[in-house]
């Protein structure tokens, strides 16, 4: 069957990783719509496919080069973009300055993010897994950000320039020698 094939581009873990990237382009969409909820929703499915991907390269002996930079990429739109895209836009800016600033935060996450991501496959065997992360894995990156983005909806965090400087912290922790357990 072709879906099992390791070869095969169009494998059963790259369809799910596939999947993944289009949630993640209609999460983008969504955002500039102004319509979070929908996005939000997209987000976590695009998280349950990331962990699926995985589970089933390894189960079916899938795992291949082309995967691992698939995989890269998607986590890249669904875990470093559109997080990033969720939250700024969520933010509410009081000045142009204010938004120049707080643009030049989420773009230095985006670049950490990506930075992070390449490292990582720099440093991966197809089909391995490591013990511990070296650094906050993107999708923790993007969880933080969601938990920020409930925080400042809800207003316990009211203030933008202090979301700013917890997505600083949380882009510095990307790349960071933190040691996550991997699951």
């Amino acid at each position: 069957m072709k879906l099992l094939e390791r070869e095969n581009r169009y494998n059963l873990a790259n369809l799910i990783t596939f999947a993944n990237i289009a949630c993640g382009v209609l999460a983008l969409y969504f955002i500039g719509k102004g319509e979070f909820f929908t996005a939000i929703v997209l987000a976590w499915i695009a998280g349950a496919l990331d962990i699926a991907d995985g589970k089933v390269a390894r189960k079916f002996g899938l795992s291949t080069e082309f995967g691992v930079q698939l995989d890269s990429f998607a986590d890249f739109l669904s875990f470093v973009i559109m997080p990033s895209f969720l939250l700024f836009y969520a933010l509410q800016k009081d000045s142009p300055s204010q938004e120049a600033i707080l643009g030049a935060i989420f773009l230095f996450y985006i670049i950490s993010g990506l930075r992070r991501l390449v490292e990582f496959n720099l440093n991966v065997d197809a089909g391995s897994v490591a013990k511990y992360f070296e650094g906050v894995p993107t999708p923790l990156g993007a969880i933080l950000q969601w938990v920020l983005y409930l925080l400042y909806v809800y207003d316990v965090i009211g203030n933008a320039w202090i979301v700013g400087l917890l997505v600083l912290l949380i882009a510095w922790s990307l790349n960071s020698k933190i040691r996550i357990p991997h699951p």
